[in-house]
């Protein structure tokens, strides 16, 4: 018999969460961005979608392929993308999972690297983990003194530990 002694590699916890994900991570960044590029021209294309997650259109073709057998969006060959009320309402809780990853690091202080740790987090945070950091932030927004001793604390501890951290 085997002792589960929660420790796993990152690909194992992302195997171990995969049983509840409909969407692959790509799956999930290609809704996302329907969802974005619609709220802003009430439709997507293939070429403003790939020219958007920085792929190519025969790539992006394929994957919108996927989301229309899964019921995500509508689609016809060389015609306009849009989303499905299943589609919008998954792309509503990407796009806003998001939002809440990108505030959170943005409370931390992360600058630099901000939307590359947004994208690396937001696929495999939990429903509760992502529930807190709202919470988190909802508390830092409603705070705005704590957030200052926070941030001094933080340059000023920054300055001190920066030899840790060099790569």
């Amino acid at each position: 018999m085997k002792i589960d002694r929660g420790f796993r590699t990152v690909r194992g916890y992302q195997m171990l969460n995969s049983e509840d994900k409909i969407l692959t991570s790509s799956l999930e960044d290609y809704l996302e961005m329907i969802c974005r590029i619609c709220l802003e021209d009430g439709y997507a294309r293939i070429n403003s979608l790939a020219d958007r997650l920085n792929v190519r259109p025969s790539s992006t073709t394929k994957v919108v392929q996927k989301l229309y057998e899964l019921g995500l969006v509508e689609y016809k060959r060389y015609g306009i993308i849009q989303l499905t009320e299943d589609g919008k309402t998954i792309g509503d809780f990407l796009l806003k999972r998001h939002e809440i990853i990108q505030e959170f690091l943005r409370n931390l202080g992360i600058k630099k690297t901000l939307l590359k740790d947004t994208e690396l987090i937001e696929h495999d945070v939990s429903h509760s983990a992502l529930q807190c950091i709202y919470v988190f932030n909802k508390f830092i927004s409603d705070n705005p003194q704590v957030k200052s001793q926070y941030d001094a604390y933080r340059i000023n501890l920054c300055e001190i530990s920066e030899s840790l951290f060099e790569k």
